[in-house]
């Protein structure tokens, strides 16, 4: 058991690759430090990244028959999921100007063919190394300071991941937007510490208030929070919502100036949709802000 954790927490390299001697060769020389994955395509290699997820750092050949690497780095710098993976171009086009054109496109290193196994090796470690740490510092700033909860910047991201994920599988994609009922108040009359103190409360309800792993609860800004719930429809969302109610008074934080309850509440707001190319993230935002509005307007500590 202890040594399929060990295994998971390895840096995942994938190797794209259409000659399987280049292929073997590498992936030998890197399963005693790495998990590896191959593909001999480009196209294989978005199936495998579409399947488990966006690898650590690819080794990418240039020369390959239905989509060269460059194509292959270039869709890769534009989608959300693997733009910041670093790519590192292992082939036989050693030509300088190949190689400024690769790192043009974004590659962090070019390696020419035949190569030295102890210097990919390095050069892998270095690069894997380096996203540990750029990968620790960009979680960081992706966290409310506060709460310890993602922040506005990583629910935009995630977002926009999940609705083109729901409009490429014809799924129903749901948000949540709350906010605390009369928090100014509760501020004003207990003070901006023990605020604070409320909204890291409500923000530990509210993650601990979802199960799914792909399910995201967020810090919008202010006493506003966000709940993102990829396949999920209005019925499912629903549950979710009236959940994220119930804990949050359960809790009993007392709010002696609050006019619907003697404890903390939130209003709630939800919308559901299955995406459509004819609309944008922004228009499931605006309904599920037009929802919590009507949740106030009826008398709020409540989910519309």
């Amino acid at each position: 058991m202890s040594d399929n954790i060990d295994e998971e927490k390895k840096a995942l390299i994938l190797i794209v690759d259409d000659t399987p001697t280049n292929i073997q060769v590498l992936a030998e020389s890197l399963r005693a430090d790495y998990r590896v994955r191959v593909a001999g395509s480009g196209k294989a290699a978005f199936e495998i990244i579409a399947k488990v997820g966006a690898p650590d750092l690819i080794l990418l050949d240039v020369m390959m028959p239905d989509m060269d690497g460059y194509e292959v780095c270039r869709r890769l710098k534009l989608a959300p999921e693997t733009k910041n993976v670093p790519v590192i171009f292992v082939t036989a086009k050693a030509d300088t100007v190949d190689e400024e054109y690769g790192l043009n496109l974004g590659a962090v290193d070019y390696i020419a063919k035949p190569f030295h196994l102890p210097i990919v090796a390095a050069r892998v470690r270095n690069h894997i190394n380096l996203k540990i740490k750029t990968d620790l510092l960009e979680s960081q700033v992706m966290l409310d300071g506060l709460t310890n909860i993602p922040n506005r910047r990583r629910f935009d991201e995630t977002l926009e991941i999940e609705w083109k994920r729901a409009l490429r599988d014809g799924m129903p994609l749901s948000l949540i937007m709350l906010d605390i009922d009369y928090f100014k108040r509760y501020n004003d009359h207990y003070g901006h510490g023990v605020g604070d103190n409320c909204l890291k409360k409500v923000a530990a309800s509210l993650a601990g208030s979802i199960d799914r792993p792909s399910d995201f609860v967020a810090r919008y800004g202010g006493e506003e929070f966000v709940a993102i719930l990829p396949d999920t429809d209005a019925t499912g969302a629903r549950v979710i919502a009236e959940r994220f109610c119930s804990h949050v008074e359960s809790m009993k934080i007392a709010h002696g100036f609050s006019d619907v309850s003697n404890f903390v509440t939130v209003s709630v707001g939800l919308a559901s949709v299955i995406p459509t190319i004819d609309m944008t993230p922004t228009d499931l935002l605006s309904r599920a802000d037009e929802r919590l509005y009507q949740a106030k307007e009826s008398g709020r500590n409540r989910v519309c």
